[in-house]
Formats: structure tokens, C-alpha cells, sequence
């Protein structure tokens, strides 16, 4: 089975604002299970990384810099 894993700087940037998970959904307008779900590395679409971003400030083109590159990772069939 292949898992995706997204790199991202989601907690490092949302701590450095003092931001907090709730608020960040808040201002987002998502759950704070999404919140966590994204900050350990799960997938997450399009929509959801637009709302991140305006909440946190950034542009939509400054994207690259809390979104990186998707690594896929066999895992083992249990």
C-alpha cells in the first residue's frame, strides 16, 4: 500500500504566530481535527490549503512556503 505524506510548516509557522489550533480553524473555517490531521503530514486538497493560508496571512502564492513537496511511503498491510 502507498501512503502520501505531505511536507509542510504548518505547526512551526502557526506557533511562531502564537496561533493556536482552535483558532486557526476558526479563522480558517475548518476543524482542528483537520488542523492536526494536515501538521502530521496527511494529505489534504486544495480548498483547505487556500483557507489555511489567508488565515495565517500568507498569499496564495507564497503557498511554497507552508506547503511542500508530497513524498509517497510504502507501509505494510497489516
Amino acid at each position: 500500500m502507498v501512503k502520501s505524506i505531505e511536507k509542510n510548516s504548518l505547526r512551526e509557522i502557526r506557533e511562531s504566530l502564537m496561533m493556536s489550533k482552535a483558532e486557526l480553524s476558526r479563522r480558517a473555517n475548518i476543524s482542528p481535527l483537520t488542523i492536526t490531521r494536515i501538521e502530521e503530514g496527511n494529505p489534504c486538497n486544495i480548498k483547505t490549503k487556500r483557507k489555511i493560508l489567508l488565515a495565517l496571512g500568507f498569499k496564495i502564492t507564497d503557498k511554497h512556503k507552508v506547503f511542500h513537496i508530497v513524498e509517497s511511503v510504502l507501509s505494510k498491510k497489516p
